[in-house]
């Protein structure tokens, strides 16, 4: 089947696992057909013990029936064991292929795909590949092999009874058919899409419950999180309304087979055939027939499980069917830190709109360069195409005259810091936190840079300092303060590019006031490239560069492009009418 061949590529130093399990498994199930022949064996002697005593027959009949019972339960225990080693084989390396995978992938991936989706996508789907390896898959062989043999047995002592036991089991077979069919297997991925959507949105509800118990908010502040609670359960309401018929139907038909065997039987009987004889073969029918029919129901289930572990391989590859980060063979070093963007074109994934349109500029070394304009513009888009987010589509970014292409990834990364919006902290202690920016440093760094990213007044509210572990025991920090301490390590690693997302936009009047001054002694001496919201944060930068609609439109230090009365002229007149404005309403509150 096209799915063990996918298992098989996750664990290629143990194939046998699979292939053993699955021999097992068809032993086992013929094994658990045996007993039911000696059971009738037993029957038949005891019609026979009414001419002849048959006593020694039936003992060795009924150890046999024993054996061959016992048998099976052990050849189905081994089949187990070798299928939950091939289960927690195929988890694992699932796990740990796709994440090797997502490391080589562009930092731009993780920007359209949350946290949350990339867990429910890997974690939760090699879940239900391990629950269909190991409790699911040995029933596999069986579910193929019992139906035949079965079949065989059917027709072995009395064709007519057999052919009254198929109709039935055909007209069950036809149920089953329709609704494993197209309609089944488009249920499945919409459940998997519904789950994947749901599980997405309650790590964002999580997230924000700060929020909303703030707001005295409920869940239904939350519309999409509710919404995908309802679009989940209309949808499985729904197919089980869908289905309720069909399957009552088919319950009644696959055990519904004794009547059809029994007038068959008495018909037969009534013809001249030898009762003791019709009577026997009935007893072995009315005890193989319900094998036959819970081998169907097991297919039935088996069909189900195949479709939901396929969906889920298929939903993991499809996650990392991603090219990844193109490592240069002949990885040129970084000498000097110029930034030059020459004739740079790039458009998202997916989108036939370009991001950023024939951009050329250059930053020179230890200067700072400010990109400015209206939201959507391309601000962003520019500046992380320096550190590979992505990779332009057409022209080149280099630094220090070399392509950014042609650097290895972590000298890319050991000479660019990145001071964005979203500031994220893991939920370690500060310590850890900071020395993310430089696992080596010395205790004399790590104190010169908590001091230039005026981050003293944090740790001294705090009982145990450097060693408070973020989020534990109630212990939270403002955004503001989160900043700052991304401020520290981005000081601690002291790389020669800064790459900033305007750090001060969501901060209060205090905090920007204390990150500006931590912004200067990070980017003092180092090739600078800034996004800027607030026009103030931009007047006394070397260059900025005005972007819209992906292009640079305007080019100019503050005064410059002031006399040049364009976009930026209007930006600044707005942003002085918003500001005085704030301070006018400061004014009249107080």
């Amino acid at each position: 089947m096209g799915i063990l061949s996918k298992f098989q590529v996750y664990m290629p130093e143990r194939k046998g696992l699979l292939s053993g399990a699955l021999f097992m498994s068809a032993m086992s199930s013929l094994m658990g057909i045996l007993p039911f022949i000696f059971i009738w064996l037993i029957v038949r002697e005891l019609f026979k013990s009414q001419i002849e005593s048959s006593q020694a027959v039936i003992s060795v009949y009924a150890w046999w029936a024993l054996g061959t019972a016992l048998g099976g339960v052990l050849l189905y225990f081994l089949a187990l064991t070798l299928s939950h080693l091939a289960a927690f084989r195929v988890e694992t390396n699932m796990r740990r292929q796709a994440m090797q995978k997502i490391m080589q992938f562009p930092l731009g991936f993780f920007e359209n795909n949350t946290s949350g989706r990339i867990r429910k996508i890997i974690d939760d789907n090699a879940s239900v590949t391990h629950s269909f390896l190991a409790h699911q898959m040995p029933d596999l062989a069986g579910s193929i092999l019992m139906p035949l043999v079965s079949l065989v047995l059917l027709f072995v002592f009395d064709w007519r009874l057999g052919l009254a036991c198929l109709v039935p089991i055909a007209a069950a077979l036809g149920i089953m058919s329709f609704m494993m069919g197209s309609q089944g297997r488009y249920f499945m991925k919409k459940y998997m899409n519904a789950l994947e959507d749901m599980n997405t949105e309650a790590v964002e509800y999580v997230r924000g419950i700060p929020v909303v118990k703030v707001f005295q908010q409920t869940v239904f502040s939350f519309k999409n999180f509710h919404d995908s609670i309802i679009k989940y359960r209309d949808m499985v309401y729904k197919y089980t309304l869908m289905w309720e018929r069909p399957m009552s139907l088919y319950v009644v038909i696959i055990h519904g087979f004794v009547y059809l065997l029994v007038p068959v039987s008495i018909l037969l009987i009534g013809n001249g055939e030898d009762t003791s004889i019709i009577l026997l073969d009935l007893i072995f029918y009315i005890l193989i027939t319900p094998v036959f029919g819970q081998s169907i129901m097991k297919n039935m289930y088996m069909n189900q499980a195949v479709g939901l572990a396929a969906e889920a391989v298929r939903r993991v590859e499809k996650l990392t069917d991603v090219e990844p980060l193109v490592v240069s063979d002949d990885p040129q070093s970084i000498t000097s830190h110029e930034i030059v963007f020459k004739n740079v074109s790039f458009s998202y994934p997916g989108s036939d709109t370009k991001a950023v349109d024939s951009i050329t500029f250059t930053v020179p070394q230890g200067k700072t360069f400010a990109l400015v304009g209206a939201s959507g513009g391309g601000k962003t888009t520019i500046a992380r195409l320096v550190p590979r987010f992505w990779d332009v589509d057409t022209g080149q970014v280099s630094i220090g005259g070399v392509d950014v292409k042609h650097i290895a990834p972590k000298e890319l990364m050991r000479h660019i810091s990145f001071v964005f919006q979203n500031t994220k902290l893991f939920k370690t202690s500060l310590l850890d936190n900071i020395r993310y920016g430089n696992a080596h440093a010395s205790n004399e760094a790590m104190e010169c840079a908590l001091e230039w990213a005026q981050c003293r007044e944090i740790l001294d509210k705090l009982p145990r300092g450097l060693d408070t572990v973020i989020g534990a025991e109630g212990t939270y920090l403002s955004g503001g303060e989160q900043q700052r301490i991304a401020l520290a390590r981005a000081i601690l690693k002291d790389a020669p590019i800064i790459v900033l997302d305007e750090a001060t936009a969501f901060s209060d009047p205090e905090n920007e006031h204390l990150i500006q001054q931590a912004l200067k002694k990070l980017t003092q001496g180092k090739t600078v490239l800034m996004i800027a919201h607030r026009l103030s944060s931009v007047v006394d930068v070397d260059s900025i560069l005005v972007i819209d609609k992906g292009e640079i439109v305007e080019q100019g230090n503050h005064h410059e492009l002031l006399e040049q009365q364009g976009l930026y002229a209007d930006m600044w007149k707005e942003f002085q009418k918003s500001v005085q404005w704030t301070v006018g309403k400061e004014a009249h509150n107080a």
